[in-house]
């Protein structure tokens, strides 16, 4: 087993993807260095911990390192931001082998190629169980995206299909993955979640508001309902949900919009704006009101009760 600073100077060659615009000094200082920059800068940092948001017996290490980035990154496209860098701490237990290490590292390194962001440093320690925390660094030209700002009459949307990831974690646990394309791919997609980063700067300057779906829709939707102090009104039949979530729920004996929206993961993008956006991936799915809350609808307009659970919530009782 290799020694922490060859594990080190392992993990900066499998990271380091070439020159780096406006980082001048990388992995292997005491610190990352980077270039002034001409935008307010975006910071976030994200936690993944085997046991609380991951599961081995479900993920392979690359997907871990994978994973743990994106979510990561998925941040600054609810703000609207350009990543710059990003610093990634690892803990480890003593008898970590070197080739579950490096295939973290591996992991990290095709999601800075898929993401366009390099990892300018962090740290490697033992501890008593597998956890990354990664920070991320991202620019803004203007006004970064809040969460805040949602106005009275303005449209909700996503960008993105629903549901997807929390099927794939059933199919998993179920251990039922592999029968049908669609699950296939609904367990792709959570174990390789992506970051909108193009749709969140796309979106600077024309949403109102905006958040990622970690936690879950409705779990996420109320931190802009409380950060605008509005309430929403979900129109049920405009959600769009993932490819075959219904017939594959239902084999399960799960409710599909349940899965849709409290199942969290899927990392889309939820934001406010005027009628009728000019993308073709913002689909509307309700409306802002000033009546706080959030309001369930379906097809007939009669409001229907919210799932008993809404979403992740760290620390909530059992």
């Amino acid at each position: 087993m290799a020694d922490e600073f060859e594990r080190i100077a392992e993990i900066r060659r499998r990271l380091r993807a070439g020159p780096a615009p406006r980082l001048r000094v990388d992995i292997g200082d005491d610190a990352a260095v980077l270039e002034a920059f001409s935008g307010a800068v975006v910071l976030s940092v994200d936690s993944a911990v085997e046991g609380v948001h991951f599961d081995l017996r479900w993920l392979s290490f690359a997907d871990v390192g994978y994973r743990a980035f994106a979510a990561a990154l998925s941040d600054l496209a609810a703000m609207g931001a350009r990543p710059r860098a990003a610093l990634v701490a690892l803990i480890a237990p003593a008898d970590f082998e070197d080739a579950a290490l490096y295939a973290i590292a591996d992991g990290i390194a095709e999601a800075q190629e898929a993401f366009g962001a390099q990892v300018a440093g962090g740290n490697l320690a033992r501890g008593s169980e597998l956890s990354l925390s990664t920070t991320v660094i991202g620019e803004v030209d203007g006004a970064a995206l809040t969460r805040a700002g949602a106005r009275v009459g303005e449209r909700l949307y996503v960008g993105g299909r629903l549901g997807a990831a929390a099927l794939g974690r059933e199919l998993l646990a179920a251990g039922s993955e592999a029968t049908s394309p669609e699950r296939a791919a609904a367990v792709a997609h959570w174990r390789r979640p992506k970051a909108r980063l193009e749709q969140g700067r796309a979106l600077a300057g024309v949403a109102s508001c905006c958040i990622d779906i970690s936690d879950g829709l409705l779990q996420d939707l109320s931190h802009l309902a409380e950060a605008s102090g509005l309430g929403f009104a979900v129109e049920l039949e405009a959600l769009p949900l993932a490819a075959g979530l219904a017939r594959e729920a239902a084999a399960l004996g799960l409710d599909p919009l349940e899965l849709a929206l409290s199942g969290g993961e899927d990392y889309e993008l939820l934001f406010c704006g005027p009628e009728g956006l000019p993308f073709d991936w913002a689909r509307p799915i309700g409306r802002v009101e000033v009546e706080p809350g959030l309001r369930l609808v379906d097809a007939g307009g009669r409001l229907r009760a919210p799932p008993a659970r809404r979403g992740y919530r760290h620390f909530a009782a059992d």
